[in-house]
């Protein structure tokens, strides 16, 4: 070319030494990229944030770049959510959104882990949003007793419920946050009381006329969502007011113990008063009703041969001729045969004083029960006679039965238990009242005989203990026997007599001389050795009863006290 330089074509030699050259440039660079000069680090993530609303199963997806082997996941959030994560080895998991009451954020978080060692974590933001269904509101009422659905009477009180009321997606047992009570018919009964509590208690009028009142009752729940629903009840007037009667509860008793007919006969309307009350029964059996035009009175439950079934009735009738009966149900069974004694108890307690009248506002007790109720009652059948439920026969000296006015008798015989018991004398002889003895037993004496004469011990023997007496009296062959003995515990308590006011505590028709009713004590001795006072495996103490108090206690066999000795029994 014109006015250009050109320049000497390369030479075969010099292209070789250029590709020679760039062969080795290329071999330098490794044929590509390098991880650490490319920037590309191991990262996970979550995904973006969203929204969902409460009560709502949500995915939950993470996705990693650059992972060196396997990854290992875990999900968590801020504040704590339930996820369902089974397998740690996959990216995916759920949650169900909780209920909330407005809307709500939680930062969901997911970290992994690979092989290589390598941690990342990413965080979005889930926001939860309320769907929130309105409360429902429910009245609960019981109906009147003996009158029609939604019925009610004049002048009693009414309790209209509403806690049955629910909030379906309520987030606590409080899901009703508000109550309100109004009336919408009939004569104003709200005045005055709360309308804002769960339940409203109302007293229904007294008036001439029979009228419907109707209430509503709103509900809201803690999102501010409300429902209201009503109850209309009908009351009577005041003549149609039925007076409330009530017989009393069921029961089962003996033949000749006492029926508690604890009646009442009211009426919740002023001018209805007085109510007129008639007990009435039916039945296989005829009992004894006392003061029968009285609402709290008793029965005498009659002798029957086999278990009968006795209904009572209790009618009240008020000034408008207004009539409601109520009745009760009695089982009554035949009197068992008695083996024990009863405790002489006929008189009642009331919480401050004790009574011989009948007591129906404390039933059950002694004194309403048993053999002594019975006697009180004069339907106790006996074999001899006794106070209350004791039944005894004197015997005289050859054990030969007395009449009940016998002045002179050596033993009686309980009727009931079978037992004949020694009778104390006043002659100073064998027998008199004043002898004390000590407990003095070589067999069955709990490892300690006792003692031969005890302190203050007095008597006719050489020696003043139990053993002697007993061989004495059995050598004397009291009303013609032979196998006296001292009595067991339950033998001489069965004597003790609670119910008597007057000192001491036995029949003293039956068993005159037992002791001075001025004395403080009156024990008698039983066979019976003490565990408690136990020395070095021994007993030193026995068993004795008091006729004074009643009670029972152990004394040490060295004590002085008195005997009555018993024999047979059943």
């Amino acid at each position: 070319m014109k006015g250009m330089s050109l320049l000497p074509l390369p030479t075969h030699h010099m292209m070789r030494a250029a590709l020679l050259t760039l062969a080795l440039l290329l071999s330098a660079c490794g044929g590509g990229l390098s991880k650490d000069d490319s920037d590309e680090n191991f990262a996970v993530n979550a995904g973006r944030d969203r929204s969902a609303a409460e009560q709502t199963d949500v995915s939950l997806s993470a996705q990693v770049s650059f992972p060196s082997g396997a990854v290992v996941y875990s999900w968590s959030s801020t504040p704590a959510l339930t996820i369902t994560h089974d397998d740690i080895s996959i990216a995916t998991a759920s949650l169900t959104t909780p209920v909330v009451t407005a809307d709500t954020q939680y930062v969901v978080t997911v970290s992994a882990t690979d092989s290589a060692g390598q941690s990342a974590s990413n965080s979005f933001t889930l926001t939860v949003t309320p769907d929130n269904l309105p409360p429902t509101a429910i009245i609960t009422l019981s109906d009147w007793p003996d009158l029609p659905p939604g019925t009610y009477p004049a002048g009693v009180s009414l309790t209209f419920d509403g806690r049955n009321s629910s909030d379906s997606d309520g987030t606590s047992s409080e899901e009703i946050s508000a109550w309100v009570w109004q009336q919408t018919t009939g004569d104003d009964v709200l005045t005055g009381i709360e309308t804002d509590q769960s339940t409203l208690v109302i007293d229904t009028p007294i008036t001439d006329a029979r009228q419907t009142l109707t209430f509503s009752l709103t509900v809201t729940d803690d999102e501010g969502a409300e429902d209201t629903t009503t109850q209309s009840i009908t009351v009577l007037s005041l003549s149609d007011t039925p007076p409330e009667v009530d017989a009393g509860i069921d029961q089962a008793l003996f033949s000749g113990e006492r029926i508690v007919l604890a009646g009442t006969a009211s009426s919740t309307v002023p001018d209805a008063t007085p109510i007129t009350t008639l007990w009435t029964y039916s039945g296989d059996a005829a009992p004894q009703i006392i003061n029968p035009n009285t609402a709290d009175t008793y029965a005498i439950a009659p002798l029957v041969d086999s278990a009968t079934t006795l209904d009572f009735y209790l009618t009240g009738e008020d000034r408008f001729g207004n009539e409601v009966t109520d009745h009760l149900r009695v089982l009554v069974r035949p009197f068992p045969l008695r083996v024990l004694n009863d405790t002489g108890m006929t008189q009642q307690a009331t919480n401050s004083a004790l009574s011989t009248t009948q007591q129906n506002a404390f039933p059950g007790q002694d004194g309403q029960r048993g053999a002594d109720a019975l006697a009180d009652n004069n339907v106790l059948e006996k074999a001899g006679r006794g106070e209350n439920g004791f039944d005894f026969t004197k015997l005289n000296a050859n054990g030969d039965e007395e009449d009940v006015d016998a002045p002179q008798f050596s033993c009686v015989r309980d009727n009931v238990t079978g037992l004949v018991w020694e009778v104390k004398t006043t002659d100073g002889g064998l027998r008199d009242l004043d002898h004390r003895y000590s407990w003095y037993a070589e067999e069955n004496n709990g490892g300690a005989p006792g003692n031969l004469n005890g302190t203050n011990t007095s008597c006719t023997l050489a020696s003043c203990n139990t053993s002697a007496y007993i061989d004495a009296v059995n050598s004397a062959g009291l009303c013609g026997f032979y196998d006296w003995r001292l009595p067991n515990h339950q033998e001489l308590m069965s004597l003790v007599h609670f119910g008597r006011t007057a000192l001491p505590r036995i029949d003293t028709q039956y068993f005159p001389n037992t002791g001075a009713d001025s004395a403080a004590t009156l024990w008698y001795w039983t066979v019976q050795p003490s565990a408690d006072g136990v020395s070095n495996d021994a007993a030193q103490n026995a068993w004795a009863i008091d006729f004074i108090s009643g009670v029972d206690n152990f004394l040490n066999k060295s004590d002085a006290v008195s005997i009555r000795l018993v024999r047979a029994g059943r």
